[in-house]
């Protein structure tokens, strides 16, 4: 008798625990049909277009959109541009990251460090970055070297205020236990302060990657005669509103791709977060 309950107490509450993990992953329903959301948008588009609602010269259908994509992606064009604003983000994520990510992880763990050299950075943070192309321009040039940089230093503000407010909320209990098994203090950052730090870093890589979209298609509007940025502005100076969209459509799966990316690699280096 005593084992019946014994064994009817442990599906009981395997029972619970599996409703639980059920009730915190959410409807099996809303997982498969969300990443297809911009789709029903596009949908939304082309019927408004069709029926007069949305201004045709304005809000093409998306079909006629995506017949340009692929003409434009036939003869070359689409991929000559998209390669050369993926290369200056790429060059200037890395620029911008390496050093938010080691400066987050300085001042996060050295007070000192942190009230002197924080109000700096606070004060430089609302500035917009697009606002000192200019002068980017006067120091490096039309060249490539000035869109590096403003992506870089786009992408530096990101990293560094999540990396330091993710090393300051490690627990001091870890800091403790390190220390006490010997642990240097560089050792303390890179096995303690970072690992704690992760998730708070993946954030700040996903909102620098879509800031580096903005900053670059800026950047090119301007200061280039090649990149989905110059696209977009040479397409509205001539009116050619398909391919407008064609430039600016693709900045937008190429964010979200991007997106994905981070967010796949996230949940492979930090799986003890909910996801």
């Amino acid at each position: 008798m005593t084992a019946q309950l014994e064994q009817a107490g442990a599906d009981e509450t395997q029972r619970l625990l599996v409703e639980a993990v059920r009730a915190e992953r959410g409807s099996a329903w809303v997982r498969r049909i969300g990443p297809y959301t911009p789709l029903l948008l596009i949908l939304v588009w082309e019927l408004l277009s069709r029926v007069g609602v949305l201004d045709a010269r304005f809000f093409p259908p998306p079909s006629s959109i995506v017949s340009t994509f692929v003409k434009m992606l036939l003869d070359g064009v689409l991929l000559e541009h998209t390669a050369m604003t993926l290369s200056r983000i790429l060059i200037g994520f890395v620029l911008g990251a390496v050093p938010g990510v080691l400066l987050g992880v300085l001042l996060g763990t050295v007070r000192p460090l942190r009230q002197l050299l924080e109000p700096i950075f606070s004060s430089l943070l609302p500035i917009p970055k697009v606002a000192i192309f200019p002068l980017l321009l006067l120091i490096f040039g039309l060249g490539e070297t000035s869109k590096y940089v403003i992506v870089a230093i786009g992408v530096f503000f990101y990293l560094f205020f999540n990396t330091m407010s993710g090393v300051m909320q490690t627990p001091p209990l870890y800091e403790d236990v390190a220390r006490a098994n010997g642990a240097s203090r560089l050792q303390r950052w890179f096995t303690v302060s970072f690992p704690y730090a992760l998730p708070s870093i993946f954030t700040g890589m996903k909102l620098a990657t879509g800031g580096a979209f903005v900053i670059i298609a800026a950047s090119e509007f301007v200061g280039s005669q090649s990149g989905l940025g110059y696209l977009i502005w040479s397409s509205w100076s001539t009116f050619a509103v398909s391919k407008m969209y064609v430039g600016i459509v693709t900045i937008s799966a190429l964010g979200y791709a991007a997106t994905a990316l981070e967010g796949v690699i996230e949940r492979r280096v930090v799986p003890w977060v909910k996801y």
